[in-house]
């Protein structure tokens, strides 16, 4: 997705807490990022990447929210098989046409290739350019860092690894074993039973504006990285801080000076 100049970095509002002691990233959109499969889907279906990546992202997280809400999550599904289902739609909706998935077995021969390849670069997702370097400056601060994701275990880990960032983070926390997506309140305390600290001592970081106010709505310091220049959430709440990049989050820690 093309971007604009990168806005000047801003307080949302003035934040009455200390210095954060940790600092805890969204993965998918935030440090991975998610429209990077664009490419591969506009070689697979020429004129539709775009809005098929668009559209596997937008109803990956309402699957999320499906799953975690209907019936007391009796219907939860690990992430990866929701990135699955999401793009089987996706491309049902934008790609496909309507002879091609009339039967499920015959969507399969037609487009099973196509799924796993995109699958499989989904394992492997670019990661933002300044990844490293941020992660390396906070561990040259001594601020503890990790990842809190929608992720399933195995997805993490391989992304992580493909990335070159395993030493550069102390924590990687799944929602896997709690059952229930982002933004439930149990997904958010999963950060603080990780660090050992409290919300208000930890600042999260997501590219997503939900993921953004509902993490402040449960008490995080947050950061909001408005990498494509949207309007936040009109729910009446807003980040502690909001940035274009991911190097923001060190002004959560400003370097002192001799005087």
């Amino acid at each position: 997705m093309s971007q604009a100049p990168a806005p000047v970095l801003k307080k949302s509002r003035a934040s009455p807490f200390e210095a954060p002691r940790a600092v805890l990233f969204d993965a998918y959109g935030t440090l991975f990022d998610v429209y990077s499969v664009g490419l591969v889907a506009e070689q697979l279906f020429p004129g539709h990447g775009q809005a098929l990546s668009v559209l596997w992202r937008d109803k990956q997280i309402e699957y999320t929210r499906l799953v975690t809400t209907s019936n007391h999550g009796a219907h939860y599904q690990p992430f990866w098989e929701l990135t699955r289902a999401a793009l089987v739609y996706a491309i049902k909706r934008v790609a496909a046409t309507a002879e091609q998935t009339g039967a499920s077995g015959q969507f399969d021969i037609n487009f099973g290739p196509q799924i796993e390849r995109l699958m499989n670069q989904y394992r492997h997702l670019s990661a933002f350019p300044e990844n490293r370097q941020v992660l390396s400056e906070l561990k040259a601060r001594g601020i503890p860092t990790g990842i809190l994701s929608n992720g399933d275990p195995a997805m993490l880990q391989l992304a992580v690894k493909s990335a070159g960032l395993s030493e550069l983070l102390d924590h990687v926390i799944s929602v896997d074993p709690i059952r229930k997506y982002k933004t439930h309140p149990e997904a958010y305390a999963l950060g603080e039973q990780a660090t050992g600290l409290s919300a208000s001592l930890i600042a999260f970081v997501s590219c997503n504006a939900w993921d953004a106010l509902a993490a402040t709505w449960y008490g995080y310091q947050t950061l909001w990285v408005n990498r494509y220049h949207l309007p936040f959430e009109e729910l009446g709440t807003q980040p502690t801080r909001t940035g274009s990049s991911l190097r923001d989050v060190l002004d959560f820690f400003p370097i002192s000076t001799p005087n």
